[in-house]
């Protein structure tokens, strides 16, 4: 599926395809955004590059040399956005083929950010003089998102650290199973930053002659920076969480542990009693006392209750 844009008078707009027209069309728009192309797509971008078109495992090589770089089609820099899927997080690599004329993107994924800039562009909120400028704009929304998601990852997180310190109803193994997803997430999200980070390293090497991109990578590239940091802080409190919830699981099977060692030591006396006089040997005095079976019963709870009453004195109950 293709998604034509053009700029004009400073805003990015989206243009209605025309299938007899489309090779005309693609020609002079600023930029295409494929979405999983087809068969017949694919022929029309590469008159476009005038190169084969990037297949999926290309774009997910994870060489430097495989994801940035300069061909005669233009600037590739191939980038990992992120996408929500089944609950969890997944990063997904985009080909960004930047010519003279226009940005060209080939993706195997619907995400978040593609659609926000579509939505932007329909509203003609979305300003830029140049596909350069779009593909800033891009990493520019990219790296917004990012933050978006690791402030709501600390969120979570707080959620789950007044579960695992304060709430004593709580389920700690639920909160265990929410840290190792967050831990998840986060890690995702730092794996996209380091992505990003190179990416808008060579885009600052190749787009230095142009003052107003080079300025908005550079504050892009602070912006990575504190992002990192902050991945750094939540990798380090969602440990201590990890480490604390374990140490709480593990003392509430310690007094498990403890309760049932001290009733096997109480009970040890009276049923010692109980086996003595359990035993069937034809003489034994005390079965023909008159008060020997209450005398029994009285030893047993006297020896039951002994132990009891040391470790409570010794605080250990």
């Amino acid at each position: 599926m293709l998604k034509l844009f053009v700029i004009e008078n400073g805003l990015l707009r989206e243009r209605p395809i025309e299938l007899d027209q489309l090779q005309d069309q693609i020609a002079r728009v600023d930029w295409v955004d494929a979405l999983e192309p087809d068969e017949h797509e694919r022929a029309l971008l590469q008159s476009l590059l005038q190169t084969d078109v990037p297949e999926s495992d290309d774009v997910a090589e994870i060489e430097t040399s495989a994801r940035c770089f300069v061909d005669q089609a233009g600037i590739h820099v191939h980038s990992l956005f992120l996408t929500h899927v089944e609950g969890r997080y997944t990063p997904v690599s985009v080909a960004c083929i930047l010519q003279q004329k226009r940005l060209i993107t080939i993706r195997e994924g619907d995400l978040p950010d593609f659609r926000l800039l579509r939505l932007r562009a329909r509203r003609g909120f979305l300003e830029c003089s140049s596909p350069a400028d779009l593909l800033v704009t891009l990493f520019e929304q990219k790296i917004e998102n990012h933050a978006d998601t690791l402030e709501d990852i600390h969120r979570q997180l707080e959620a789950v650290s007044y579960m695992v310190l304060k709430d004593e109803d709580a389920e700690l193994e639920d909160a265990i199973s929410k840290l190792a997803e967050l831990e998840d997430s986060n890690g995702k999200i730092r794996l996209c930053l380091m992505d990003s980070q190179r990416d808008i390293s060579f885009l600052l090497r190749h787009l230095r002659n142009i003052d107003d991109q080079a300025k908005n990578l550079r504050e892009i590239m602070r912006d990575v920076e504190t992002l990192m940091s902050h991945t750094t802080f939540l990798f380090d409190k969602i440990n201590f969480l990890m480490d604390s919830t374990q140490g709480f699981i593990n003392i509430e099977q310690n007094q498990i542990i403890k309760i049932f060692s001290i009733a096997a030591v109480v009970f040890l006396p009276p049923t010692l009693v109980a086996s003595i006089y359990g035993m069937n040997f034809e003489y034994m005095p005390e079965l023909k006392w008159l008060l020997g079976y209450p005398g029994a019963l009285g030893l047993m709870v006297i020896s039951g209750f002994a132990p009891y009453w040391y470790f409570k004195r010794k605080g250990w109950l």
